[in-house]
């Protein structure tokens, strides 16, 4: 009898190659994700310390022109932040959507995994029982034999 060979494994072969790219999609998701959450991390010291400055120039005289460089300043910083926010929830979309693509591609690649081994275990089932047929046959025939010499 043949050795085992799946019919699928081109296939089986090209899901697991397809897993293999969905996890290093996911892992550049997250590494895009954690890039943005340090930027934001970044843009919150930043907005803080602008915040901080304006309290310290309110309580002294500056120019108003000073004072109005400085809100200015501020607001930017406060929008880059919100930005940074809504980029940060962009990502967090993308990096869940990767994770369903790999749990997806997962699932097929192992539904042909246990396709495989039931086909596996069907062939050496089978393997088994036509060695078990051949071997019953050999002993039958030197039963014969020695019953024939017997006789």
């Amino acid at each position: 009898m043949t050795p085992f060979q799946f019919r699928l494994e081109r296939v089986r072969a090209l899901r697991e190659r397809g897993e293999d790219l969905a996890k290093q999609e996911l892992a550049g998701a997250l590494s895009r994700r954690e890039d943005c959450e340090d930027l934001l991390r970044a843009t919150s010291e930043q907005l803080d310390g602008a915040r901080d400055r304006q309290r310290a120039a309110a309580s002294t005289a500056i120019s108003a022109t000073d004072l109005i460089a400085r809100q200015r300043y501020l607001e930017r910083v406060e929008q880059a932040r919100r930005a940074g926010e809504e980029d940060l929830d962009r990502h967090e979309a993308e990096v869940e959507a990767r994770r369903e693509a790999l749990r997806h591609a997962a699932r097929e690649r192992q539904a042909l995994e246990r396709l495989k081994e039931r086909r596996r275990v069907d062939h050496a089932r089978e393997l088994a029982r036509v060695e078990g047929a051949t071997l019953d046959e050999i002993a039958l025939g030197l039963h014969r034999r020695k019953q024939a010499a017997a006789s």
